[in-house]
């Protein structure tokens, strides 16, 4: 009888304890959560893109691509070609000025989202001939020399382009000789170039049989060109729609013109449907906060909230905020598309925690942002989030990348983006 009384007593202790672990971990609705100076660490970011690096002749081929200077034509062992990493350009393939030369057979290359990167003093690639080469969700990046072309196409040779990214490169663009050239879902974005007479996408033909088509496409930020498409007798057609936007000559204060024609059909919208998939990578969601330990009273009254206040406008369009800052902005369907950006001080953030902690920059994200948002802080760093779907906004740890020296992050919900130091 004793040893029975005592193991109903040890088990009466025993779900005591449990039911008050169970009380303690259930989290406090409404409870604010704060940032303070010595945040307990956060998650491991996401690791940056793998990069192969190509000093020689051969390295590609580690990325998916084909071995360096490398003929692709008729009877080639391998006709698709599936890139793995991100891939930096040798400056020099051999004798032939370009890294891929195609001169028949067909071919496709799939990026899966990967980048060509890395400075040359060639063409990246060549088609010639009966060659049909089909490249798929590749980013062209901070490649191509200021007096060559990107890409060329001549002596009949047929290009498509899927889902592709021309960004921060130098070269001159895309241009047809010969042949036919088929854009669909492309972006060309903050591209450089020093002949104003040569546009990003130039069709020098010599007669009216070269053929350009352009499906969905965006042109934002390019710098250099007085027309940012130029025709010379060739055919140049739209569809879907075209968006041209921020785009200026060398002088960099007058606008280029969107294109010059002899021979156009132009169907084009002025803005994107819904249904237009633009090759930008689909941003991850907004993290759902990470529930934290409940706090006792007197920490929940000490600690300071996130307001509803309006945030303080300090630049008024993305331009001069861009240009005031140094960040870069980009948006699915161009920055005229209805989203707004707003730089914000220690009374727009509104949290003295954050502000202890020694932010580096912050900007407010507005409007039509669910089409996917990137914001590139000009400093290195890690990025919270304050969402302004909460009240008091709650505030999360984003992934973030780096990229020529900034943090990039992604959203698609409208809130604050602060930048702090790491």
């Amino acid at each position: 009888m004793k040893l029975f009384t005592t193991s109903v007593r040890a088990r009466n202790v025993l779900l005591r304890c449990l039911f008050l672990i169970g009380f303690l971990a259930v989290p406090v609705q409404g409870q604010v959560v704060t940032v303070t100076p010595t945040p307990s660490p956060t998650p491991s970011p996401t690791p940056e893109p793998t990069v192969i690096a190509n000093p020689a002749a051969g390295n590609l081929a580690a990325c998916g691509l084909p071995a360096g200077y490398f003929f692709l034509s008729s009877g080639a062992p391998v006709t698709t070609f599936t890139m793995t990493a991100d891939c930096t350009a040798a400056d020099s393939y051999g004798s032939d000025p370009a890294y891929l030369v195609s001169n028949s057979g067909t071919f496709t290359i799939n990026g899966g989202g990967h980048r060509i990167i890395g400075a040359t003093n060639h063409n990246i690639i060549r088609i010639v001939g009966s060659a049909v080469l089909t490249l798929n969700n590749i980013i062209f990046d901070n490649t191509g020399n200021s007096d060559e072309y990107l890409i060329q196409v001549q002596g009949g040779a047929t290009l498509n382009l899927n889902n592709v990214i021309f960004r921060n490169n130098a070269g001159l663009g895309v241009r047809l000789l010969d042949g036919e050239i088929h854009f669909r879902n492309v972006q060309f974005l903050n591209n450089r170039q020093t002949q104003a007479a040569t546009g990003f996408i130039h069709i020098l033909a010599s007669d009216t049989t070269e053929r350009i088509t352009i499906e969905n496409a965006l042109f934002q930020g390019n710098r250099g060109a007085n027309h940012v498409i130029v025709n010379d007798r060739g055919s140049l057609e739209f569809s879907g729609c075209l968006i041209f936007a921020d785009n200026f000559r060398a002088d960099g204060t007058t606008p280029s013109n969107n294109y010059d024609s002899t021979s156009t059909s132009d169907t084009s919208t002025s803005s994107c449907p819904a249904s237009f998939i633009t090759p930008t990578p689909t941003p991850t969601a907004t993290p759902t906060p990470t529930p934290v330990p409940r706090k006792k009273k007197a920490e929940k009254a000490a600690a300071p909230t996130a307001t509803a206040t309006a945030r303080p406008q300090i630049a008024a369009t993305h331009v001069a905020l861009q240009a005031s800052t140094g960040a870069t902005f980009r948006a699915a369907f161009g920055l005229d598309s209805g989203v707004h950006f707003r730089q914000l001080d220690g009374a727009g953030i509104g949290i003295q925690s954050i502000i202890d902690a020694g932010y580096l920059e912050a900007f407010d994200v507005y409007g039509y942002v669910e089409q996917g948002v990137e914001v590139c802080f000009p400093q290195i760093g890690r990025v919270i989030f304050l969402d302004a779907r909460a009240m008091p906004r709650s505030i999360v740890a984003l992934a973030s990348t780096v990229v020529n020296g900034q943090t990039c992050v992604s959203i698609n919900s409208p809130g604050s983006l602060v930048l702090l130091p790491n």
